[in-house]
């Protein structure tokens, strides 16, 4: 279905008037009692997991007035929807073209093979996504923005990713990983937490998207409400407020 002239002249003034709206929120929030901020935060899952949990919370915590509603979605997904201001933030990867948004670094995140200790891959220093294919694989519960990610990489290799079973969060899928299950690929982080409670090896995926940097994507940094805009500092690095 493909919006009327009509239709999209509605949604943009929509927008415009919700945009007011949580300005007027945010520069009243720190006067007005029971009036709160509201920040739409659109992130892939290694972001979600992984690193906003420490950040966002110490946010919250300072910021009683100001409630976050976060989405996981595919980096792709997350520029889409900041350019089209179906989100107010958004944390994406660099390999995804931004066009002509605001960018801030957010966190380098690196992804890598976890495997259980007696796994014939758990030798090998690093190897290439391409080369762990005929393994199963421990993954993420379907809809997941890394999963989707995995699965476009291994569609170029021409391949398809053998699932065992799916699960719901990174310690989930290590624990699985450690019974020798299946192996799986998740962010270095989370394999280096997991790592010292369980038996488990990291090896070093060689691909070069296996590197991302994570950035905060905006459409104005100047055009954000205060509130938002106290979120932005929060999650940038050297934050101090």
């Amino acid at each position: 279905m493909e919006p009327t002239a009509a239709g999209r002249a509605l949604l943009h003034h929509a927008r415009t008037v919700t945009h007011q709206m949580e300005a007027m929120r945010g520069e009243l929030g720190q006067y007005a009692k029971g009036l709160k901020g509201h920040v739409r935060l659109m992130c892939n899952t290694a972001a979600l997991s992984e690193y906003l949990p420490e950040a966002l919370g110490a946010f919250l915590a300072r910021h009683p007035h100001v409630d976050v509603d976060i989405r996981e979605r595919p980096s792709r997904d997350v520029v889409l929807a900041v350019a089209e201001g179906l989100t107010d933030l958004g944390i994406a990867a660099d390999s995804v073209d931004t066009g002509g948004l605001e960018m801030l670094p957010f966190r380098l995140d690196r992804l890598v093979l976890v495997a259980a200790r007696d796994h014939p891959l758990a030798t090998r220093r690093e190897l290439a996504f391409a080369d762990t294919l005929d393994q199963p694989y421990i993954g993420l519960d379907e809809g997941s923005a890394l999963q989707d990610f995995l699965a476009g990489h291994a569609a170029l290799a021409g391949r398809r990713l053998s699932y065992r079973v799916r699960v719901r969060g990174f310690d989930a899928v290590c624990r699985m990983v450690e019974r020798n299950v299946g192996v799986a690929v998740v962010p270095d982080v989370a394999a280096r937490r997991c790592q010292r409670a369980m038996a488990l090896r990291r090896v070093t995926l060689r691909d070069p998207w296996a590197t991302r940097r994570l950035n905060l994507c905006l459409r104005s940094l100047s055009a954000l409400p205060a509130h938002a805009r106290q979120l932005v500092d929060a999650l940038t690095p050297g934050d101090t407020a």
